[in-house]
């Protein structure tokens, strides 16, 4: 299993699993040939994954919209919009929102609607798919599909016995495939993994990529990394690979004396703030309260001052040595040199 959590149905899993991928493959042989496939008016980068949980798409979609902007486009992100129960705003987008403040985003169900609310509403002249592998009806020219390296998806299965939304032998259908936190694993298995994914998908684009974590967000503002180094530390975080987030926070010198770990898209309540606040007590003053950007957009929600304040968030960004950024693009480039109605 590519995660240390129990599959999602660890007694019905084996069984059912092979009702899923017929299902799964059904509905790409749809698609494979052409039907439901919406065609946009403007050119659509998907960002997306195979496995259920973090993979690092949300720093990739920034790298991707900074990286677009550079060349000359305008480009806006549609999303899904994942627990829209507050204000209309989805974590997911509130978080873009925070470190994109000047990014157009559309949140919809419908994705084709999305894109055509950035097309209507903010002129967006490209479009970048939030978690879009799976959502074929809007046609993209530019597949991008994430793994995290530390969850090779080749040790692991389709849903309900894994964590696979889709069958390995889909990323054939990717056109680039960026291998995250490329760093946390030895290079053998490294390579084996890069060896695994080009006999899967032998025609994409296949680059390396790291979670940098630029800064420390704080009460006091920005704080450098080295901030952590020694600091008894209390991690609370929802996300799909809490174990990574972990990784690193000890591989900047952190020392971890608890934690409080939710599954992904967890929505933190009261009692949960009392728990956090109440181990986090005894390190307030010379230690960290860690958690996510992502977390802290549902903290802040909780109208908890003592909880907000404690908080610290790592700013990630994605970061590729030159080769593989130069490679990604180019790769970005040619979209709009093949768009129909490319970026002025």
């Amino acid at each position: 299993m590519a995660r240390n959590q129990r599959p999602p149905l660890p007694a019905l899993g084996t069984p059912l699993e092979p009702l899923y991928r017929a299902a799964v493959n059904k509905r790409n042989r749809d698609f494979d040939n052409g039907r439901r496939i919406a065609k946009l008016p403007i050119p659509v980068v998907s960002v997306g994954n195979i496995s259920v949980g973090g993979t690092g798409k949300t720093p990739m979609v920034r790298w991707i919209v900074n990286t677009l902007r550079d060349l000359g486009a305008n480009p806006g992100i549609a999303m899904r919009g994942y627990g829209r129960k507050h204000a209309g705003v989805s974590d997911e987008q509130q978080e873009h929102a925070d470190r994109m403040p000047d990014t157009p985003i559309a949140a919809n169900p419908d994705r084709v609607a999305a894109i055509h609310t950035l097309i209507e509403q903010h002129r967006a002249d490209c479009a970048v798919l939030d978690d879009g592998f799976q959502h074929r009806f809007a046609a993209r020219d530019l597949d991008i599909v994430l793994i995290d390296a530390t969850r090779s998806p080749f040790a692991d299965r389709c849903l309900p016995a894994g964590w696979l939304r889709e069958p390995v032998e889909s990323l054939a259908r990717a056109h680039a495939i960026v291998i995250t936190r490329s760093t946390l694993i030895e290079p053998h298995a490294l390579s084996q993994l890069d060896r695994q994914l080009r006999r899967v998908a032998p025609d994409a684009l296949i680059v390396r990529a790291d979670h940098h974590w630029a800064a420390l967000e704080t009460q006091f503002g920005a704080q450098p990394v080295s901030w952590l180094n020694g600091r008894p530390t209390i991690i609370a975080c929802a996300i799909g690979n809490p174990d990574a987030f972990i990784a690193q926070a000890r591989a900047h010198g952190a020392r971890i004396i608890g934690t409080i770990i939710r599954r992904d898209h967890h929505h933190w309540t009261r009692r949960d703030a009392d728990r956090i606040l109440s181990l986090a007590r005894p390190t307030t003053r010379q230690g960290a309260l860690l958690t996510t950007h992502k977390d802290w957009v549902k903290w802040r929600r909780l109208d908890n001052e003592r909880l907000n304040a404690a908080a610290v968030r790592p700013i990630v960004e994605m970061s590729m040595i030159e080769e593989d950024a130069a490679a990604l693009r180019d790769a970005l480039q040619q979209v709009f040199k093949n768009h129909p109605n490319p970026v002025p």
